[in-house]
């Protein structure tokens, strides 16, 4: 059954407004009736509902809720993905597939071998379009949020931001003690805020890794095999989600 992410203020006296791209989904690709049911989440607290279409019209499909659906897709670990600012598609299936394992946060990176280059006045129709990839994958997947992407920092905004997070993780081919599985083993701590920060195409310049590891990041081999920017983070959401779920 098709999910569908409303907001708080689009719920009221027990029925649920939806509007927006959602109602052409609804009544042209769906071609959906009076009466049918959709599943439709509270984007604002998770929460899930059944509901039935009461109403359909050209601006809004108005639904009856049925009930509240117990929804357990969301991990306790809450990870955020750094990105070193790859070439845009690449940063499209970076969204989409760490969006379908569970991050609930993106936040490009202007690293010195990026090989991406994002002018001011593009931000923030990026921002907008990666926003809505996260937002088709999270309704595919099930998710009962719809995961932020957040705009570009600097390595330097980004060093500064270590303390908010239980573990910050460094991807660096260069490591060569520290394992990405010896460090989550390290790790022992309910409701996990972990970043992991992901070098972009041309990878890590050293001056950068010396600031984040000084500041807190710890470094961590992949393993044997240099891995691409787009293919680390998959490898590493999935060993987190594995190691903790």
């Amino acid at each position: 059954m098709p999910k569908f992410f409303v907001k708080t203020n689009q719920i009221s006296n027990n029925k649920i407004q939806i509007l927006g791209e959602d109602v052409k989904h609804i009544t042209q690709v769906l071609r959906a009736k009076k009466g049918e049911k959709l599943n439709i989440c509270n984007v604002d607290n998770g929460t899930d509902y059944l509901a039935e279409i009461e109403e359909l019209t050209k601006q809004e499909v108005l639904c009856n809720i049925i009930e509240q659906i117990e929804n357990s897709s969301e991990s306790k670990v809450q990870i955020t993905i750094f990105q070193g600012l790859p070439k845009a598609d690449k940063m499209e299936y970076i969204i989409q597939k760490n969006t379908e394992l569970g991050v609930k946060k993106f936040t490009p990176v202007i690293m010195k071998r990026c090989v991406a280059k994002l002018e001011p006045k593009d931000i923030n129709k990026k921002i907008q379009r990666w926003q809505k990839i996260a937002e088709a994958a999270a309704k595919q997947s099930g998710r009962n949020i719809i995961p932020t992407v957040e705009k570009p920092i600097t390595v330097e905004e980004l060093s500064k931001k270590v303390n908010e997070f239980d573990v910050l993780i460094l991807a660096y081919e260069n490591e060569k003690n520290n394992t990405l599985k010896a460090e989550l083993k390290n790790i022992n701590i309910e409701n996990l805020k972990i970043g992991v920060i992901i070098g972009p195409e041309g990878g890590l310049d050293i001056n950068e890794v010396n600031i984040l590891v000084e500041s807190g990041a710890k470094a961590v081999s992949l393993g044997k095999r240099i891995l691409r920017t787009e293919t680390a983070s998959i490898m590493i959401i999935s060993n987190i989600i594995y190691e903790y779920e």
